[in-house]
């Protein structure tokens, strides 16, 4: 099919409008509470709250959460959203303040999902279709009802407004359709997944009466209207976006969001590092800090900088939460659409290079973790899992694809003696390059064209550049040129979106899960490769994954998603898209003793929107 061709077929099937008896064609199907990637769902249809909530907790206070960076727009689905929406809006660590999805995650289960916007939902055996009620008090927060008319302007303002992965659902849909009063159905085509209806139950809704299609795409700082527990109050572009509970939030009773949203008044300041971020978290500015991120700091961290006053008379509480999912995957990141980087051989030998131990050792007081596997600590992993028949199955037809330490799971990186000197990692990188048709001559690497081998490496922060400088110093013995070069995060993102960088300080994507899915091929499939946006920041195309991620996303029986997603672990190995650093096991965050928060840990810890403010 052409793609004029596409979207007219797409356009015409947003604006169809099935009678109400279409539920005829249910062919046995139930209305059920949540849905689930694989098996059941662990909460019954009766269950009241999250785990991890507490549905006692008091409503009050307000907090403040400080970030590094800057804004100047509120509409996140658009491309210019990728550098500078503000946070909160959606957010997957602060909340989803304004807008919501038609079901909602329990972060206490690999994938499953409960009602949201959609008080119930229907789907077939084979995933062909699914249907959505929608909870009839779902209101925006200028009071107007949530309606399937909505659901149909998502997605097609997204499908032609959006930005990646948003703009991409329809391509999954072959028709998407009104079923009732209250009702909203989508049937795939051959492209879409078993994964592919959570993705849709998943996606934020937008309201038809607030937006303008035609202007949707220009960003804006006209506070925008949502259904979610909070309503945008300020906005100081830049500087600083203040948001306010709803008061006539309309899902505050449901079992989905019992327990959340407690806080009256929420404050998101921004600045220009990470210096000053964390000088105002020990001013009492900031209500709680876990890193420029919020993803957690690391141990030395914890144990060097915190000897100022309020942290050591009691108020301030620095606390560790244990993760059951795996790290995320941090690391020298390859610009592999570069020509001095498309050898896989050469990406290895530069793997080689990255002296862990020393940096463990001299920057990180010996207390984290080699990372190794792309879902380390799990058992999705490749590290010490032989490849199954299963597994051998789906890469027969990439022969030799996997090293053969790679395919018994014994594959480690070198471990250096932590001097900074060993000789051994250096010697096995060289032999590797050589064999790629390099050589060292008069002190400096050449390539196989007989042209000096070098990269330069970007970085945003100070940690980022002592790490690049350590990389740097390693490789300056092989006569390799690196130059660092220093830029502020949003000339980061900005040269991410375009692909316009040799090497960075990057991360895998997201944090991966256990349950991993459609996202995968936004972060290593070939179709989003070249996509300006996307997160394949590595630029990885290759047959043999993205057979894997097909196979991971159509696996029906554990034992087939396990293998699959074995042989994706062993194929990003492989590739050296990377050069992977290290992790911290742990998850640590620091707040003021204004704050509480419920005594269960869910795998994926801590959770913001569950805690409160002390009372009095």
């Amino acid at each position: 099919m052409s793609r004029t061709a596409f979207w007219l077929t797409a356009a015409l099937s947003l604006l169809s409008i099935a009678p109400q008896n279409a539920g005829a064609q249910h062919m046995g199907a139930e209305p059920r509470h949540a849905i689930s990637m694989q098996g059941e769902p662990a909460l019954p249809r009766d269950f009241t709250h999250f785990g991890y909530a507490n549905p006692d907790a008091p409503k009050g206070g307000e907090v403040t959460y400080c970030v590094v960076g800057t804004f100047d727009n509120l509409n996140p689905f658009i491309l210019k959203s990728l550098r500078t929406t503000a946070r909160g809006v959606i957010d997957t660590i602060f909340g989803n303040f304004v807008f919501e999805s038609l079901m909602q995650r329990n972060m206490d289960e690999a994938f499953s999902l409960y009602g949201l916007l959609a008080e119930s939902v229907e789907m077939d055996e084979d995933r062909k279709w699914i249907e959505f009620h929608i909870n009839p008090q779902a209101k925006w927060s200028d009071g107007e009802p949530v309606t399937p008319e909505d659901v149909l302007f998502t997605y097609d303002v997204f499908t032609d407004k959006g930005r990646p992965p948003y703009s991409d659902r329809m391509k999954r849909v072959e028709k998407l359709e009104k079923t009732g009063e209250r009702s909203v159905r989508f049937t795939f085509n051959e492209h879409a997944d078993r994964e592919f209806p959570l993705i849709i139950a998943a996606t934020p809704i937008v309201p038809k009466h607030f937006f303008d299609k035609e202007s949707f795409d220009r960003g804006t700082l006209k506070p925008v209207v949502g259904s979610g527990p909070y309503v945008i109050e300020q906005v100081v572009p830049g500087q600083r976006i203040v948001f306010r509970r709803n008061d006539n939030y309309w899902g505050r009773d449901i079992p989905t969001k019992r327990g959340f949203d407690n806080f009256d008044k929420i404050t998101i300041e921004y600045f220009l590092n990470a210096t000053a971020q964390f000088e105002a978290f020990k001013k009492g500015i900031c209500t709680a800090y876990a890193g420029p991120l919020y993803t957690g700091m690391g141990p030395l961290q914890v144990e060097r900088e915190f000897n100022f006053a309020a942290a050591k008379d009691g108020r301030i509480t620095v606390e560790a939460f244990n993760l059951g999912i795996p790290p995320v995957v941090t690391g020298f990141l390859f610009n592999t659409r570069l020509y001095k980087f498309a050898d896989p051989t050469v990406r290895r030998a530069l793997g080689m290079l990255y002296d862990f131990e020393w940096a463990n050792k001299n920057m990180f007081g010996g207390k984290l973790a080699r990372t190794m596997s792309y879902w380390q600590g799990s058992e999705l992993s490749a590290l010490g899992h032989p490849a199954s028949e299963k597994e051998k199955a789906l890469l027969a037809p990439f022969p030799d694809r996997v090293p053969a330490d790679v395919m018994d799971g014994t594959w480690r990186p070198p471990v250096n003696d932590g001097s900074g000197q060993d000789r051994t990692a250096l010697k096995a990188a060289l032999d590797l390059l050589k064999s790629a048709g390099f050589r060292i001559e008069n002190g400096v690497m050449l390539d196989p064209d007989s042209q000096p081998f070098g990269f330069e490496i970007l970085t945003a922060s100070q940690d980022e550049e002592r790490l690049a400088a350590l990389y740097q110093r390693t490789l300056g013995k092989l006569g390799i040129a690196v130059t660092i070069r220093a830029l502020d995060g949003d000339q980061i993102q900005s040269r991410k979106q375009r692909f316009d960088f040799e090497v960075l300080i990057g991360s895998s994507g997201f944090n991966n899960s256990l349950s991993p899915g459609i996202e995968q091929i936004g972060r290593w499939g070939s179709e989003a490769a070249d996509i300006e946006g996307s997160f394949n920041l590595a630029g990885v195309s290759d047959p043999a994954v993205d057979a894997a991620i097909t196979a991971m996303l159509n696996a029906r029986e554990k034992d087939d998603f396990v293998a699959a997603v074995r042989v994706l672990d062993r194929l990003l190995i492989s590739g050296n898209y990377m050069v992977p650093m290290q992790h911290n096991p742990q998850q640590w965050i620091a707040y003021w003793n204004k704050l509480a928060h419920p005594g269960k840990e869910p795998l994926f810890g801590f959770q913001l929107p569950t805690w409160w403010v002390k009372p009095n």
